[in-house]
This record gives structure tokens, C-alpha cells and sequence, in this order.
């Protein structure tokens, strides 16, 4: 009997495939096995890239290491948010040139914005004339290097502008040379303080405002000027907290040297020449990409909105534009990382972003290409990351919410 009731055991044991061959028939096992073994391979080749890197360091007589970055970096930086000296270290000079990078992208991103709006919505434009000259524009920026747009407007402000005794300026205050724009410098009062919190109060109340609106305009049909509102909340309460204290700001005019303009805030022609090149080249794109998105509303969108008596700005505002939104920032999104990776070709012209500062020279007086290499790119994917995951917050909020 014993002997029989083995043998049926075994034989049913053979009849069934083995614990590993069952986990890899299971879908669900398998595509976690397979997402381990691709994450283990990926790890063990990039200990080998690691390894191997080391190794030839130390045939070369190097150590990879970052302590170069407490050394003096000896060298200047011609224009910085914080302060800074050739003495100061490499890492202070890193942060001066990742601030430098960050300013470009910052105002870069704002005027390409407002720039390929405003040139998208032309282009729709039923004047033909204007449409034409946009058309015009876009296929010509569009289509040469935007390295060449920079090296362009350099050129222009260095040498098409006049020297700073024959500056071209504005009241008296601002004034445009080959040596940059300069304008008046604040000096904030010890009560200045109150006012920027007013201003984020301001900021609070126009929120809390616009969501009440379109409450009260979907639950009522009524319409309140939510622009004008919102313009007056932001400038008139920072603007009476700002008087109610004294009025505790003042301005350094800039006034004639000998030889230069002294005083004020200065942007040198670099930036400027920066800032402009890669704010006119991203725009061009961006406006084809908002001409996409409102040709994506269907045109029964405007006949019904027309239908009711509504006017042509208010259609474009409260109907077309928040459905052509839904189109328009994802691709946005790829624009705003490409106009903040370009700022890189800004050693062609000598300004110190980080590329020309902690990958540039640095680099060269330590001798240190990995190590600055790699803070390079781990600064340049921190910020597309930043930028993705503020485009994408953003895109959630305004995509269509099903019912």
C-alpha cells in the first residue's frame, strides 16, 4: 500500500510544473520579475560604467572626489546675484553661475509666453496684412539657429548701439548702450517689509476671488470683470499698505561717468542678447502651438457662444482658450525645457551660466571633467524636472473632469 501511495504522489508531482515555472506562467509575476531583472542590469551596468570611470582615473594619477569645490576659484564672473570674488570658492561660483542659468530660463519662459500667444492669435487674425507678417516672422526665426540669433543680437547691442556717453535713454533713468541696459537701482525702507505681505495677501484674496466668481457665474450665469478686479486687489492694496507706511522705497538713479554709467542695475549685453535670442525662437514655436490648440476647438464653440451674445475678446477668453489649453501645455511643456537647456549656448558669448562657470572654467584650472560634468547634469535635469512636474501639476488642473 505504502509503495503504491508514493507513486501516485510522485506521479501527480510530475504531472505539475515546478514553484519557478508557475510564478513565470502568471502575468502578473512575471512582469514583476522581469521589471526586477531590468532594474538589476541597469544597476550592474551602471556599477561597471562607475568602476571603470575610477580605474582610469587612478591610471591618469586623479581621485574622484569633489573637495576642489572649498578651493579658491580665482577667476571673475561678470555678472552675479550674490555676492562674489575671485576668492570665493568653486562652489560659490557654481551657485553664482546656476543663479545666472536660472534668471535667463526664468524671463525667458515669460516673454516667450506672452510673445507666442500674442503671435499664435494673430496668425488668426482676420487682418490679412497682420497674419502675413507673423506667418512671415515665424518661418524666418523658425528656421535658422538659434545660435545665430544669439551671436545676431550681440552683435547688434555691442555694435549697432551707441557708446554710454550718447546712450539712448528714457526720463533720464534708463538709458540702453552697448554696455547694457541700466536702470534705476531700489533701495527698500525698513517698513517695505509690510508691503510685500500685503502683496501676498493681495495674491490670496485674487484666488479666492476668481474661484467665487466662476462659482457664482456657473451657478447665477453672472459675470464679473474678474481681470479689472483681480488687477485692482494685486496693485491697489500692496499700493495703500505701501503709502500707509511711509513709502519706504527709494531710487539710485544712474548718473554719467567718466567713462560709464554708475549706479542703477545694469544688464549686460550678454544677457540681454541671451534673454531676447532664446525668448524670440522659443516664442515662434510656441505660436504655432497655440494656433494648434485654438484651431482644435470645434467652430461651434463660436457660433454658439456668438449665438448668445457674447463678444468675440470674451468667446476667445471664456470658451475657446480654456479648451485650447488642454492641447496647448503639453507641448508647451517640451518648449520651456528646450529654452532653459539652450541658455547653455551661452558661452558662445561669454556669459557665466553654469556651463561656462563650474563646467567651463572650473573645470579647467582643477582638472576635475567627471566631477563637473556630472554636477552640470544633475543641475540641468533638476530643473527640467522642476519645470515638468510644475507643467504637469498644471495640466491635471485644467484637464476635463468627467462626470
Amino acid at each position: 500500500m505504502a509503495t503504491a501511495k508514493s507513486q501516485v504522489i510522485e506521479a501527480r508531482d510530475a504531472g505539475e510544473p515546478n514553484v519557478l515555472l508557475r510564478l513565470w506562467r502568471n502575468k502578473d509575476t512575471r512582469s514583476v520579475i522581469l521589471q526586477i531583472l531590468t532594474v538589476a542590469l541597469l544597476f550592474a551596468f551602471l556599477a561597471y560604467i562607475v568602476n571603470n570611470a575610477i580605474l582610469n582615473l587612478a591610471a591618469l594619477g586623479k581621485t574622484f572626489s569633489f573637495d576642489f569645490l572649498g578651493m579658491s576659484a580665482s577667476y571673475d564672473i561678470n555678472q552675479r546675484l550674490i555676492e562674489y570674488t575671485s576668492q570665493s570658492t568653486h562652489f560659490r561660483a557654481m551657485l553664482v553661475g546656476l543663479l545666472n542659468t536660472a534668471l535667463v530660463a526664468f524671463f525667458g519662459v515669460i516673454t516667450a509666453t506672452i510673445l507666442g500667444f500674442l503671435f499664435g492669435i494673430i496668425r488668426l487674425s482676420n487682418n490679412w496684412i497682420a497674419s502675413r507678417m507673423v506667418y512671415c516672422l515665424i518661418e524666418i526665426v523658425r528656421n535658422v539657429p538659434v545660435l545665430l540669433h544669439i551671436l545676431l543680437i550681440h552683435g547688434i547691442i555691442v555694435h549697432v548701439l551707441p557708446s554710454p556717453r550718447k546712450a539712448l535713454d528714457i526720463g533720464d533713468s534708463i538709458f540702453l548702450s552697448n554696455r547694457g541696459l541700466t536702470t534705476p537701482d531700489p533701495v527698500f525702507g525698513d517698513g517695505f517689509s509690510y508691503t510685500v505681505i500685503a502683496f501676498f495677501i493681495a495674491i490670496g484674496a485674487v484666488i479666492y476671488f476668481r474661484k467665487w466668481a466662476k462659482k457664482v457665474r456657473e451657478t447665477t450665469g453672472k459675470i464679473y470683470p474678474v481681470f479689472l478686479i483681480s488687477t485692482g486687489i494685486l496693485i491697489g492694496l500692496p499700493l495703500f499698505v505701501f503709502f500707509l507706511s511711509g513709502s519706504p522705497l527709494a531710487w539710485e538713479i544712474p548718473k554719467l561717468g567718466r567713462f560709464n554709467l554708475k549706479g542703477g542695475i545694469t544688464m549686460i549685453p550678454e544677457f540681454l542678447a541671451l534673454w531676447l535670442a532664446l525668448s524670440l525662437y522659443t516664442s515662434v514655436f510656441i505660436a504655432e502651438i497655440v494656433r494648434a490648440g485654438i484651431l482644435a476647438v470645434s467652430k461651434g464653440q463660436w457660433e454658439a457662444s456668438q449665438a448668445v451674445g457674447i463678444k468675440r475678446s470674451r468667446i476667445l477668453h471664456l470658451v475657446v482658450i480654456p479648451q485650447a489649453l488642454r492641447v496647448i501645455v503639453p507641448p508647451l511643456t517640451s518648449q520651456y525645457l528646450n529654452l532653459t537647456k539652450n541658455s547653455s549656448l551661452a558661452i558662445a558669448i561669454g556669459y557665466m551660466d553654469i556651463v561656462a562657470t563650474i563646467g567651463g572654467i572650473t573645470m579647467m584650472q582643477t582638472g576635475k571633467e567627471m566631477e563637473t560634468m556630472i554636477l552640470v547634469m544633475a543641475i540641468y535635469l533638476s530643473f527640467s524636472l522642476l519645470i515638468s512636474a510644475f507643467m504637469n501639476w498644471y495640466n491635471k488642473r485644467i484637464k476635463l473632469v468627467e462626470r
